[in-house]
C-alpha cells in the first residue's frame, strides 16, 4: 500500500523554487515525454481532419495537414514546449503556469530558443480554464497533478477543452510504496542535486498518486482504466482520445 499523500504547496512561486526546478536535469524526463507525445500523434491521431475548430483555414496548407494548436498545463519554465517545438514544426503551444515566477523564467527559456511566435505563455489557473470547450488539438502536462489537492478538477477541465478525437497525454510521479522506496529514488535520480532540489523532489513523490487513485479518476470522466499505466519506476501516464 502505497504511502499516505501529503500535500505540498500547490503553486512553486518563489524565485528560488523557479531557479532550482529549472536548474535541475530534466533532459531525459522531458526528451521522453516528446518522444511518447510524437508517438501518440502519429498513431492516435490519424483520423485527424484537415481543419478544425481551433484553426483557420488560412493555416491549413496545401497538403491538408493542420497546425496543431496544443495545451501544456503546468508549463513550469517551458522547457517541454521549447523541446517539443524544436521537433515538431505543424504546431503552437498554449503554455500555461499558475506561478509567477515560473513563467519569469519560461519567458526567457522561449525568448532563447526563438519561440516566441510558437509558445504563448499566460498565467492561468489549470482547475478553472477560461478556454472554450474542444479548442484545443491536444492538451498535454507533465507534472501537474502531484501540485494540486483536487486533481480530478485539472483532469476534468483537460476532457473539456480537447476537441473529438484530440490527444490527452498527462503524466506525473506515482506516489512511492514506502519511505524506504522514495528515498531510494531520491538518491537514485537526484544524487547530483542540492539539499533544497532533494526536498522538492521528496515533497512531490509524497504529494503524488497512486496509479489506482488515477485511474479511478479517469473512470469517472468516462475513460477506461487501462489507459493510465506505469510509464517507469516513478511515473504514471494518462494517454487517451477524446471520444
Amino acid at each position: 500500500m502505497p504511502l499516505d499523500r501529503v500535500l505540498e504547496p500547490e503553486v512553486m512561486d518563489s524565485p528560488e523554487d523557479a531557479r532550482d526546478y529549472d536548474a535541475m536535469d530534466h533532459r531525459e524526463v522531458n526528451a521522453r515525454f516528446v518522444d511518447d507525445l510524437l508517438d501518440a500523434l502519429t498513431t492516435d491521431l490519424r483520423s485527424l481532419p484537415a481543419s478544425t475548430g481551433s484553426i483557420a483555414p488560412s493555416e491549413v496548407d496545401e497538403d491538408e495537414s493542420p497546425r496543431l494548436d496544443i495545451l501544456d498545463l503546468g508549463t513550469g519554465t517551458a522547457q517541454i514546449p521549447v523541446e517539443l517545438c524544436r521537433q515538431l514544426d505543424r504546431c503552437r503551444v498554449m503554455a500555461i503556469d499558475a506561478a509567477v515566477e515560473m513563467l519569469q523564467v519560461a519567458r526567457l527559456n522561449v525568448e532563447l530558443a526563438s519561440l516566441r511566435d510558437r509558445i504563448q505563455l499566460e498565467q492561468i489557473d489549470a482547475k478553472r480554464l477560461p478556454f472554450r470547450n474542444a479548442m484545443f488539438d491536444v492538451v498535454m502536462s507533465n507534472s501537474i497533478v502531484h501540485h494540486i489537492p483536487q486533481p480530478e478538477l485539472v483532469l476534468a477541465e483537460a476532457v473539456r477543452v480537447v476537441r473529438p478525437r484530440g490527444l490527452l497525454l498527462i503524466r506525473d510521479l506515482v506516489r512511492p510504496e514506502s519511505e524506504q522506496q522514495l528515498q531510494a529514488i531520491v538518491d537514485r535520480y537526484a544524487s547530483g542535486c542540492n539539499d533544497h532540489q532533494r526536498s522538492l523532489f521528496a515533497a512531490s513523490l509524497r504529494a503524488a498518486l497512486s496509479l489506482a487513485e488515477v485511474q479511478a479518476l479517469v473512470m469517472q470522466l468516462g475513460f477506461p482504466p487501462a489507459t493510465v499505466a506505469l510509464s517507469s519506476d516513478r511515473h504514471w501516464t494518462w494517454r487517451a482520445t477524446q471520444p
